[in-house]
């Protein structure tokens, strides 16, 4: 066994998992150089809910993050995460729009696209694929977790050697919800290695407070690389933290070979702003407990807080424990789908529904009924058409590709972004987000023609 590798997540799902998204650019440019020091395999640093949130709350051009974050680290790779046919977005987009991200995200300076479907429908994922084999890009092609009736490790064996077939460069084992247990972990990761010859990789979560078991389990079995988290910007709903495990595989004959001295400086670094996140409740302290519940109702922490936000707004807090345990029965009805963005999102909101209408499926979202239609791809287990045709009457359901529906867009997002577009890029966060696009490059464009700084902080105008 060579030594285990290591992949630092703070830059993208650390801070989306504790502080909502919100670590800024020029919190992170300090820090680059280190971070490039230390030897990581790669540095998860885009994609996910980043682009998002830079558009919509930090005034932030992704593209120009991405871009900057890249001239600073010159040494190990860069890694994003990508959601199949769904890009960054939430919705299935046209295949020319799907290849046009994967090239400019690799142009921008993207090593490793770790391209995932909530369904884990291998059709969603074909087109990013291609593109990001065609572009040299390296595929991870990731599994979504999740435990069911009908999930089990051959079948993410099943799934894996498909995904090989399709092109993947590695696997990565994504337990968004930290519901992959130690043992569970060890077979797992056994099974995969006897069934693909391409290096696998795990993601996991400190939800239950079982991910550095886990980890560790999954190195013994032949994991090749894993993700972990500085510590101060680790555990809670973020993933195990990197010093513990370096610690742990020292002189052994997993070392990974990193240098708890660097490490030491990166972390007195994010510490600083961990304590900054906490002051200003950007970090809740409901982020950072242990829940074993977890496991019973497998509710990722976003999807845990959207619950509770939710629940808030609609003056019934007190019904969080209700919701929680509608959420896996509504799973069951919907076929089982792994609860990641935005099956997560989906099944959450109908729970929600059903607990406050006080009548199970009294109203339905649009979201729903094009799950249950096939409008997202084939969930993991039939749905019943009793259960079908209570969603959606007699509408057809969709057992195709979903995307084959979807017409060309590229001619008609570059006519309605022409007026506001300064690069090739802005077509994209448009296609993604349209009215936050539109509303980031009118304040791009009112920062240019502004010199007086004080006006544009009066105004809200954030540095781009």
């Amino acid at each position: 066994m060579s030594k285990v590798l290591v992949t630092e997540t703070v830059l993208r799902d650390s801070h989306q998992s504790l502080a909502a998204t919100r670590m800024t650019t020029e919190q992170m440019i300090p820090v680059l150089e280190k971070l490039d020091r230390v030897g990581y395999h790669s540095l998860e640093a885009w994609g996910g809910a980043t682009f998002d949130t830079c558009l919509r709350f930090l005034g932030e051009d992704p593209w120009e993050r991405l871009r900057v974050i890249r001239s600073h680290v010159k040494n190990t790779k860069l890694q994003m995460l990508f959601r199949g046919q769904n890009i960054l977005g939430y919705r299935h987009y046209a295949d020319d729009v799907v290849a046009y991200f994967v090239q400019k995200s690799i142009a921008n300076g993207i090593d490793i696209i770790r391209i995932f479907d909530a369904l884990n429908d291998a059709r969603n994922l074909v087109t990013a694929i291609k593109a990001t084999i065609r572009e040299g890009g390296h595929v991870q092609a990731a599994i979504s977790y999740t435990t069911s009736p009908v999930h089990n490790n051959r079948s993410f064996a099943a799934y894996a050697k498909q995904l090989e077939e399709m092109g993947a460069n590695s696997i990565c084992i994504k337990d968004m919800a930290g519901l992959l247990k130690p043992y569970d972990a060890y077979e797992l990761v056994k099974i995969l290695k006897e069934t693909v010859k391409i290096p696998i990789q795990l993601h996991t979560h400190y939800t239950s407070g079982l991910a550095s078991m886990t980890l560790l389990k999954a190195i013994e079995a032949g994991v090749d690389v894993v993700d972990t988290a500085i510590s101060p910007m680790a555990m809670g709903t973020s993933q195990p933290p990197t010093e513990a495990l370096v610690a742990a595989l020292q002189d052994t004959q997993y070392d990974t070979g990193l240098d708890l001295t660097v490490l030491d400086e990166v972390n007195r670094y994010f510490s600083a702003i961990r304590d900054e996140y906490l002051q200003s409740g950007l970090i809740d302290s409901k982020v950072l407990k242990v829940d074993v519940n977890a496991l019973i109702y497998q509710v990722p922490g976003g999807m845990l807080s959207n619950l509770v936000s939710q629940l808030k707004m609609a003056g019934a807090s007190d019904k969080l424990g209700e919701v929680l345990a509608e959420v896996p029965r509504v799973r069951a009805d919907a076929g089982y789908p792994p609860l990641v963005t935005p099956t997560s999102q989906i099944v959450g909101t109908q729970a929600v529904n059903n607990v406050l209408s006080g009548k199970r499926y009294a109203a339905t979202t649009k979201e729903f009924k094009a799950l249950v239609r096939g409008e997202y791809g084939k969930c993991p287990a039939p749905i019943s058409d009793e259960f079908r045709r209570s969603i959606i009457g007699d509408a057809p359901v969709i057992d195709h590709r979903p995307a084959d529906d979807i017409p060309p867009e590229m001619e008609n997002l570059k006519k309605a972004v022409a007026p506001y577009a300064e690069q090739e890029e802005d077509l994209l966060s448009y296609a993604l987000f349209e009215q936050v696009a539109l509303k980031f490059f009118e304040q791009r464009n009112q920062k240019k023609y502004r010199l007086d700084p004080a006006a544009d902080a009066k105004a809200g105008v954030h540095s781009v």
